[in-house]
Formats: C-alpha cells, sequence, structure tokens
C-alpha cells in the first residue's frame, strides 16, 4: 500500500499526482558567490555554468491535482552534493503558494519552504505575468514573453528537488510530463519589491537579462516521498 501522510485531516498518498497545471519559467546566470551564500549551512554547493550560478523563477498555475487548485512561485538554485557526481538537482529556496492545505503538505511532507503569499498569474499582451505580495508588501513580479513552439510531452524528465529545514537536507523525486511547451533566448521582465527576498535577488544580480524563458501549456506532474539526505545540525 502506498505511503500516507496526514495532512489537516486528510490522507495524502504517495506518489502525489499533479494532473494538470501549466508554468512559465526563467533561467538566469548569476553570482556564484552570492548562490553559496544562500546554501550555507544546507550540505550543498552551486551547479556552476561558465563560472556563474543557475538560478530559475518560474510560476505554476495548478488545475487539478491531489493537493487541490493553487498558485505557487518558485525560487530556486541548481546545486549538488560536493564531491558527489549525479547529485545535481534544484534547490528550492523560496515557494509561496496561495492556498493552506498545500501549503501545510509541502512543509510536511517534503521540507518545501512553502509559506502563504497572494499570487495572481495573468494572461498579458504577448505573454504572462505573476505578481507577489507577502502582506501586502510587493516581492516581485515577472513577466514571461511568448516564445516558439518547442519539442515536448514526448516522455517524463526527471529532475530531484532539494530542500533544507530544520537542520535537514531532504532530496524529493519529481517527475514532470511537459505539453504544449514553448520557449525563447530572454524573453524575462522583472521588477523587485521591497522584501528581504527582493533583496536576496538583487545579491544575485537581478534585475538583469533572463538566459532563456519558456511556457509549458499542459503539465502532468508526480511527487514521491522526501528522502533524508543530510543531517546539518541537532534537531530539537
Amino acid at each position: 500500500m502506498a505511503e500516507a501522510h496526514s495532512v489537516l485531516g486528510e490522507q495524502v498518498r504517495m506518489p502525489v499526482e499533479i494532473r494538470h497545471a501549466d508554468a512559465c519559467s526563467a533561467l538566469f546566470l548569476t553570482d556564484a558567490r552570492a548562490a553559496g551564500a544562500l546554501l550555507t549551512g544546507t550540505g550543498l554547493e552551486p551547479f556552476t555554468l561558465l563560472g556563474r550560478a543557475v538560478l530559475s523563477l518560474a510560476f505554476v498555475r495548478y488545475v487539478d491535482g491531489d493537493l487541490g487548485p493553487y498558485h505557487e512561485f518558485a525560487f530556486s538554485l541548481m546545486a549538488k552534493q560536493a564531491g558527489r557526481k549525479g547529485s545535481t538537482g534544484a534547490y528550492i529556496h523560496w515557494l509561496p503558494v496561495n492556498q493552506s492545505f498545500t501549503c501545510e503538505a509541502g512543509q510536511s511532507i517534503w521540507g518545501f519552504p512553502k509559506l502563504m503569499a497572494d499570487i495572481d498569474i495573468t494572461p498579458v499582451r504577448g505573454g504572462h505575468r505573476c505578481e507577489v505580495r507577502e502582506d501586502g508588501k510587493l516581492v516581485l513580479a515577472l513577466r514571461i514573453s511568448n516564445g516558439i513552439p518547442m519539442p515536448g510531452g514526448a516522455g517524463g524528465a526527471s529532475i530531484d528537488a532539494y530542500t533544507h529545514r530544520n537542520g535537514i537536507l531532504r532530496r524529493t523525486p519529481w517527475v514532470m510530463n511537459p505539453a504544449q511547451v514553448s520557449g525563447r533566448p530572454g524573453g524575462a521582465h522583472i521588477e523587485l519589491g521591497d522584501h528581504p527576498v527582493s533583496d536576496r535577488l538583487r545579491a544575485l544580480g537581478l534585475p538583469k537579462p533572463a538566459l532563456f524563458s519558456s511556457r509549458i501549456g499542459a503539465l502532468r506532474m508526480t511527487f514521491d516521498d522526501a528522502a533524508t539526505v543530510l543531517q546539518t545540525r541537532e534537531v530539537r
């Protein structure tokens, strides 16, 4: 029988399935030293490309899935375990959502840094825009322009997600099945507000042009249970 977790009086069974979502994302090459500072104490180090760290900003509209409908914004860095080949994954640094059930599930099951925020995702002329506010304060707004159709949906793509919470580094298997994929070089415009997360993005060198941006019009995903990689300090 599949592993089950109790979340706010409901049972969540593994793997969690997302049957329909759509997503926009942008990749940036950023300051490796600043990225390393964000990873301090996690047991991870930045994955670098041409001497630069790789930052991903993404917004997702979950339409049908085991955790219900919600909006999400993801601030992540490509990272790896020092000295371990094949350990590259996405370290999730900040993951606001706009619904309480998925917030609690993300924290308690996987250790995701989920928190409640106002997340407004809207189609705009020539693309899509996401605005994130916490306690009424603007954190950021990200606009992704339309790209050209790209191959997608021919099979699943797997990447592991790293999280660090309460002194524990966890790794979660994450499988994506994308369709209706489009992309282009650049194609992202970011506005930063007055918030600690805004300042972390500034320290990484944003706002700046994106390396690449993309949209997935139809996305299916599965998340399995998290595995503990490392306990980085005593948990009390």
